[in-house]
């Protein structure tokens, strides 16, 4: 009886093995991204958070606000038909908000992703507190929406024994006050520091938003 058993045990996992990896029908595939995802969610995912000390270790950038080239024919709020793609083309339009604000374009030089980074783009996180931000350093953020914000530091400061900053999109033209609330950020708000850009990655979130967008499903972005 035990035998019989442990025959069909291993003849139902042959089964399930070739569904898996051999099987080439749509159902297949369609259990195959379930299995990758229930996998990455819930077990790949969580370990991420625990070792880089944030709930939120992986994020996909599906904005252009860091951008360091146009959109919508425009960049830092000045419009262009053309736009040579190069950090002293950028400054030359973008760096008098930021000399301003005493940061100098040496300084920029040196700040992480100088060059900014594009929607699509996948951005692996640290933990972020007034021990590890800098000035210049890329800071996810809660803004008055669901979806989280990933924005340039561009000023740190202390009220009280409270840390405060002030972030800004590259792309943008100066610092939102409104629905981002990033001109005063305080420390409860913070999500994580960015260390890592995987480029295109995002782009597999985004696209899967914008199919089921026409389908009447509401998926903040």
């Amino acid at each position: 009886m035990v035998k019989n058993k442990s025959v069909q045990l291993k003849e139902v996992s042959k089964k399930v093995w070739q569904f898996f990896w051999k099987d080439d029908s749509v159902w297949s595939w369609l259990a195959n991204i379930v299995v990758a995802f229930v996998v990455i969610r819930f077990l790949i995912y969580p370990l991420l958070g625990i070792v880089l000390g944030t709930s939120l270790p992986i994020v996909a950038v599906i904005s252009e606000s860091m951008d360091h080239g146009l959109y919508n024919g425009k960049i830092c709020g000045q419009e262009f038909a053309e736009f040579k793609d190069s950090f002293d083309h950028y400054w030359e339009i973008c760096g008098g908000w930021y000399e301003d604000q005493d940061i100098s374009k040496a300084q920029f030089q040196r700040f992480p992703f100088q060059d900014g980074f594009y929607k699509g783009d996948v951005i692996i996180l640290w933990r972020a507190n007034k021990d590890n931000l800098e000035l210049g350093d890329i800071l996810v953020f809660q803004g008055d929406k669901p979806q989280p914000i990933i924005h340039r530091v561009v000023k740190i400061w202390e009220e009280d024994g409270k840390y405060f900053y002030q972030t800004k999109g590259d792309h943008n033209s100066d610092s939102i006050s409104g629905y981002l609330g990033e001109t005063k950020i305080n420390e409860k708000r913070l999500l994580g520091k960015g260390i890592v850009k995987v480029p295109y990655l995002g782009w597999l979130k985004i696209l899967f938003v914008d199919a089921v967008r026409p389908l009447g499903i509401n998926i903040q972005r």
